[in-house]
């Protein structure tokens, strides 16, 4: 059988009708994109009051840590990658971490079985959060203004609320936050469900914040350090005062790589991001996607070909880089690229279990030691992107896991907690609940990072800033992030259409291909089936929020993902 290559056929009109807008929003100096209008204007005034984008970031951050709290959060992690107007690229780690007291056998009973929800729910899923040291590092080392000024619009919020849109009032009532007490009077008002237009304060959480203005410290060395600490092991976690005292923030060397002359700069381990974002990019560069079409049953064969090799590689060596060595110069290297391209049948879909990696011989020793396995990740994070007026640009994606996190509130302090410990291997060769095969190379063990597939990325175009991008979604974060750069460069799509667009992924394990239900043409699903393609239609996914800078005006350009209300605010 032969895929016919067809073109785009988007039906932006009528199945993303709820798509926020049709063309990005335009201004000449300034842009934030993020999922929260208050949020992003938030940043806004910040650059308005005379901060850069590192301001705007850390200000939208601790905004979206109140009016988010399904993803925006102050006890969780994430990275952050600046570019700045000089061409220097710094990139923040901040990514929880396990406990001292964590062990691989953790979450298993007496024999040796996997307890139900015990690295989902409560304090014992709960890793060190690096959130707040995360943003107050970068303020402190980039920053304009003071933290004082970048936290008030944060603290207001939370002390004077604000109203609940629609689908805010719904998440709240979650099933699970009703299972802790704190939660379910904070979130909740004890079963007395909010509204949609209802103000929501949160006045333990506002004294937080300002607590954190006055002195960022005591979050990890001074009382609030002892108060936060008393209580997850009040609860049975194991994070001690010394686990909050010796949270440390990494500045790491982001990757970077090219595709069709462009220059793409990305997250390195532990994220798993940029690694996998690079490979598939330079697996993809050998065809002309442009020719056959976007979203035609053979771009998306090939796009997806790539992604099961890249998803294949990323499950075999990517993990935390401070304990095991992670060969990211090879995997992102182009003529391993091209090996791989030889695997792929031109019309067919390569059965994942059939994937055999090519000879490459700065990769076969390691390949020899480690056997891969797909590893699940919670997929409620939210991103914000930033471009200011002198080129600055921030792309910043942080995380409590699933949404809110371990759904435990901090008794006193008014904000939710992470339950990253549930992106470690729970029981190495043991499908978890989403049927995905646990790596041991990311297995539970003291202080180590979880992998993670958070891609905040910025793309160069002649060595000028040209995208600013990324999304939430778990192991669709990369796939999401790539189907955007390749909307832009590939096919000529503005970056509110590549954000429009629908999106479709495959992750090596589970052996399907994953789309969004709505967007494609129907001519183009019975040609994947034909082509060896097992369907899993599903809703929409991700939140990208982006900016693109256009390189003859020099405009900002944002894209917010209508998918789920977001908003690009610029001036």
């Amino acid at each position: 059988m032969r895929f016919r290559p067809l073109i785009a056929v988007f039906l932006l009109a009528g199945c993303l009708a709820w798509a926020e807008g049709m063309r990005p929003v335009h201004a000449s100096k300034a842009m934030v994109a993020s999922v929260h209008e208050l949020a992003s204007q938030t940043g806004v005034d910040m650059m308005r009051a005379g901060g850069n984008a590192v301001d705007a970031a850390v200000a939208t951050g601790f905004a979206l840590a109140v009016v988010h709290p399904a993803a925006g959060n102050l006890g969780g992690g994430g990275f952050l990658l600046l570019r700045l107007a000089n061409g220097d690229v710094h990139f923040l780690d901040f990514r929880e971490k396990a406990p001292a007291k964590a062990s691989a056998d953790m979450y298993l009973d007496a024999k040796g079985n996997v307890i139900p929800d015990a690295s989902l729910l409560g304090y014992k899923a709960v890793a060190v959060p690096g959130s707040v040291a995360g943003l107050v590092e970068a303020e402190r080392r980039w920053g304009k203004l003071t933290l004082k000024q970048v936290m008030e619009p944060a603290i207001r919020l939370a002390r004077d609320g604000f109203a609940l849109r629609y689908a805010d009032a719904r998440a709240l009532r979650d099933e699970h936050l009703a299972q802790f007490a704190e939660s379910k009077r904070i979130f909740q008002r004890d079963g007395n469900y909010y509204e949609q237009g209802e103000i929501f304060r949160q006045p333990e959480l506002a004294h937080t914040l300002e607590r954190i203005a006055q002195n960022p410290d005591d979050f990890y060395h001074g009382a609030m350090a002892g108060e936060l600490a008393a209580a997850i092991q009040k609860g049975g976690g194991l994070i001690s005062g010394d686990d909050l005292a010796n949270y440390k923030v990494v500045e790491r060397r982001a990757v970077r790589g090219t595709y069709r002359g462009y220059q793409v700069i990305s997250a390195p381990p532990p994220s798993s991001g940029g690694v996998a974002l690079l490979e598939t990019l330079n697996l993809l560069e050998g065809y002309d996607l442009h020719a056959l079409g976007s979203r035609s049953a053979m771009s998306i064969h090939l796009t997806a070909e790539s992604f099961r090799r890249a998803f294949f590689d990323r499950a075999e060596f990517l993990s935390d880089p401070d304990f095991t060595p992670i060969p990211v110069a090879q995997l992102i290297d182009k003529q391993f690229a091209a090996s791989w391209r030889e695997s792929i049948d031109p019309i067919r879909a390569t059965p994942s279990d059939r994937l055999q990696r090519p000879k490459f011989e700065a990769l076969d020793q390691l390949a020899s030691t480690r056997a891969p396995a797909a590893v699940h990740e919670g997929g409620n994070t939210t991103h914000l992107s930033v471009v200011d007026a002198e080129g600055n640009a921030v792309a910043m994606t942080t995380t409590l896991n699933d949404s809110f996190g371990s759904r435990v509130t901090v008794p006193g302090l008014g904000f939710l907690l992470n339950d990253e410990m549930d992106d470690f291997t729970i029981k190495p060769g043991v499908a978890n609940l989403y049927g995905l095969i646990q790596s041991p190379a990311n297995a539970i063990a003291p202080n180590h990072r979880p992998l993670s597939s958070m891609t905040p990325t910025i793309v160069l175009k002649d060595d000028r800033l040209f995208l600013v991008l990324g999304s939430p979604g778990g192991a669709t974060i990369i796939s999401t992030v790539a189907n955007i750069i390749m909307g832009v460069i590939d096919f000529g799509l503005d970056i509110q259409q590549a954000v429009n667009a629908p999106r479709f992924h495959q992750q090596w394990m589970p052996d399907e291909l994953r789309l969004e239900k709505f967007g494609f043409s129907p001519d183009t699903l019975p040609l994947l089936m034909k082509g060896g393609y097992e369907l899993n239609p599903t809703g929409y996914w991700g939140d990208a929020e982006c900016i693109a800078v256009d390189p003859r005006t020099g405009d900002r350009l944002g894209a917010s993902d209508g998918r789920n209300g977001g908003r690009a605010i610029g001036f």
